[in-house]
């Protein structure tokens, strides 16, 4: 039975490339984004629901469907303060999925960050952690977690660091063997093949994918 998706973070640089996928994958017969303005994209089987996603509640019943992608996701310096990053990457994220649940939504998928976890000295880190943590607490039949190292791919806005980051990680690339393995920078559209291909494969009540293992989960269903 083709299913229903709700995508967030569509416009961002893993959720642009689930999007394309998800739109023509015929196991999705309908795709709804959740948007704070329209993209510049029509398809059939695509709904652009623009919403405030501090207000969230006021959409609980355009939040229906089998499947949740969550892309969303952004930067401190972006953000402009630890307040307003903990919005975008642990609140809005955590309501929607509590709303799903409350809808019947059975499955939910995260790209969260390598090295996620609530106890971490890292602000980001620990932003990243708590939401996981969180988010397994809504027990969701089948919650899956993406950690994905340094993505490469070309954003729409100009990161130096991150730049400065990507070329060092493909000019040492062959260093990262081994435990070190899972810290090697990965395309986006991997990540993107990874989440729509788990998406149909892993049906585990929580499956955690270590940066690592997308690289294969992105080229086959296993």
């Amino acid at each position: 039975m083709a299913k229903k998706a709700l995508l967030l973070g569509a416009s961002g640089l893993i959720g642009n490339e689930v999007l394309n996928l998800l739109l023509h994958d015929n196991y999705f017969e309908h795709v709804t984004v959740f948007v704070r303005k329209l993209l510049l994209v029509e398809h059939p089987k695509l709904k652009q629901q623009i919403v405030d996603f501090d207000n969230l509640e006021t959409y609980k019943n355009e939040i229906n469907g089998d499947i949740v992608f969550c892309c969303i996701g952004s930067t401190i310096k972006k953000a402009g303060s630890q307040d307003a990053f903990t919005k975008v990457d642990l609140t809005y994220p955590l309501e929607f999925a509590k709303l799903s649940k409350q809808n019947g939504i059975k499955q939910f998928l995260l790209v969260s960050s390598l090295g996620a976890n609530g106890s971490s000295s890292n602000f980001y880190l620990k932003v990243k952690g708590d939401l996981e943590s969180n988010l397994e607490k809504i027990k969701f039949e089948n919650l899956i977690i993406l950690r994905p190292s340094m993505l490469l791919g070309n954003r729409k806005e100009f990161r130096l660091g991150e730049i400065i980051g990507k070329a060092f990680m493909q000019i040492f690339s062959f260093l990262f063997f081994g435990k070190l393995k899972k810290y090697k920078a990965i395309e986006a559209s991997d990540v993107a093949k990874a989440i729509v291909n788990l998406s149909k494969a892993i049906k585990d009540e929580v499956k955690i994918v270590e940066s690592d293992e997308l690289k294969i989960f992105s080229e086959s269903i296993l």
